[in-house]
């Protein structure tokens, strides 16, 4: 029997379950640890700085005032911290930019409204604070992989009064491999431990609440992904290019859901190069 679209129930649960499809998924993760460890032993790092009921890691730039690339991780809202996504931090470091990563608290403790709620007192935290953080209060980036694609998008999608601010703090936003529609995830599997219900997929589905105004947003993911994954990003593409929003794609091929964090990480790729035009504007 079909429920979404032309999905029965274990042909979508197969869309969105990536570990099954990756086989080798493992060793990503393990070696994203290797390089966390390493970043935050070598590198000049803040780390825990408490921002609301969560913390996040600053890995400052050399020369301040600096613009910051805020990251918001991965793990279908349920998994992973910051200390896994340390990695992210060197090669935005190198050219000069602070790089802020995001812990949340994860699914079933906080509902999707309360994961979205704290990215966003994250990122107003970081601006009230940029001064003697060393950051630019003016060139403040969100980006996110998988789920922090989703809550990139969600961020660019924010009334910023409620937290104090009378303009959105966020100068661009890049989403990589992210969900922005998220009736199908509230059918598959994943909502055992979510538990959303259609309003709270409604309310947290970027792709039915995109502004009439917003800053630039960079989308971007790997070729190899499943054709749900596609489906996201093509049909909030087409959304925010309705709207006559600044939008740019920066695809990588050859690369699935995990490989394509290496081309954001790495100078010169598609992906990294199309962050750092947003970034140095």
């Amino acid at each position: 029997m079909k429920i979404y679209r032309d999905y029965d129930q274990s042909a979508l649960d197969a869309q969105y379950n990536l570990r099954a499809r990756v086989l080798d998924h493992q060793a990503y993760f393990e070696r994203w640890d290797r390089e966390s460890k390493a970043a935050r032993a070598s590198r000049p790092c803040r780390p825990d700085l408490r921002y609301d009921v969560e913390a996040l890691d600053l890995f400052p730039a050399a020369k301040t005032p600096a613009p910051c690339l805020v990251f918001i991780h991965g793990g279908y809202w349920q998994a992973f911290g910051k200390g896994d996504f340390s990695f992210v931090a060197p090669a935005y470091q190198d050219a000069g930019i602070s790089v802020a990563v995001v812990d949340y608290t994860l699914a079933p403790k906080a509902s999707m409204d309360e994961i979205v709620r704290q990215n966003r007192a994250a990122i107003a935290w970081l601006h009230k604070n940029a001064r003697e953080l060393g950051i630019d209060p003016g060139r403040i980036h969100v980006a996110g992989h998988s789920a922090g694609g989703h809550l990139t998008a969600m961020m660019l999608e924010t009334d910023w009064r409620p937290f104090g601010l009378e303009r959105s703090p966020v100068r661009g936003g890049c989403a990589v491999s992210g969900l922005y529609d998220l009736e199908p995830i509230r059918l598959a599997y994943l909502n055992k431990v979510l538990g959303l219900d259609p309003e709270a997929a409604r309310r947290n589905s970027p792709i039915l609440g995109v502004p009439k105004a917003a800053p630039p947003l960079i989308l971007a993911l790997g070729r190899e992904e499943t054709p749900e994954f596609l489906r996201h990003q093509a049909e909030f593409a087409e959304a925010w290019r309705k709207k006559g929003l600044a939008l740019e794609v920066a695809d990588e091929p050859g690369v699935h859901h995990f490989s394509v964090m290496d081309r954001f990480c790495e100078p010169g790729s598609i992906l990294n190069r199309a962050l750092m035009r947003q970034i140095s504007v």
